[in-house]
């Protein structure tokens, strides 16, 4: 028999799936994987041949504390597992965007609702540098997005499941293909931001070490 809870991870998998897939995206979902497993599937991915891919995306949903997420068994290293795509390692995905999205608890802490003030909408245009890029950090272009501030719990509809992934799956269908994608995210943060659990709030973060814009912009045939 299969808990609430499962189907609730089973259908925000699904929509997920179909969403990444509308980007055109090939995807490969996995469930309930043991430790050695999953390890062993980030390495076969890491070391597969990205030449004719433009961005890898991998997905956790999952339950975590401050650095680790959770496989069946046993919980793992984040750096674990992106250090199997640095560029020194993942030669084929040199220069191209390797986005790590995680669903999971980074602590037990719980975010409070505060009364801020408006503020004006200020201008985060940069101008980019015209010189040429001949090498980078093996630690580049990596995006972590990551559904609640580390140190912090993360919560859920009792039928809908995460917050976060039902609003990242949202802006994905109404802006996935034209919205810049951090743009995207800091436009979840919001949307996350302004729900509730009870008193308590969530609030999402990413980090990124990206070099250049990144859209989801459909091929030309």
């Amino acid at each position: 028999m299969i808990s609430a809870q499962r189907r609730i991870v089973s259908f925000l998998m699904h929509n997920f799936h179909f969403r990444f897939q509308q980007l055109g995206f090939y995807v490969e979902p996995y469930d309930d994987l043991n430790k050695k497993i999953m390890m062993e599937k980030l390495r076969k991915a890491a070391e597969a041949d990205h030449t004719d891919a433009d961005c890898f995306v991998c997905v956790f949903l999952s339950h975590g504390e401050e650095t680790h997420v959770f496989a069946h068994d046993d919980k793992v290293d984040i750096k674990e597992i992106t250090a199997l795509f640095r560029g020194d390692q993942c030669k084929s995905l040199v220069g191209k965007p390797k986005i790590f999205i995680f669903q999971a608890c980074r602590g037990d802490i719980t975010d409070n609702a505060v009364t801020g003030m408006a503020l004006d909408e200020m201008s985060n245009e940069v101008e980019e540098d015209a010189a040429s890029i001949y090498t980078l950090p093996a630690g580049a272009d990596f995006l972590m997005c990551y559904c609640v501030a580390e140190g912090f719990a993360a919560f859920r509809h009792t039928t809908l499941g995460s917050f976060y992934i039902q609003d990242l799956c949202e802006i994905l269908q109404e802006q996935g293909s034209t919205l810049e994608f951090t743009e995207l995210l800091t436009l979840v943060n919001l949307m996350v931001s302004r729900r509730t659990h009870g008193p308590k709030k969530q609030m999402p973060c990413f980090t990124s070490m990206l070099t250049r814009k990144l859209y989801f912009r459909p091929k030309k045939e």
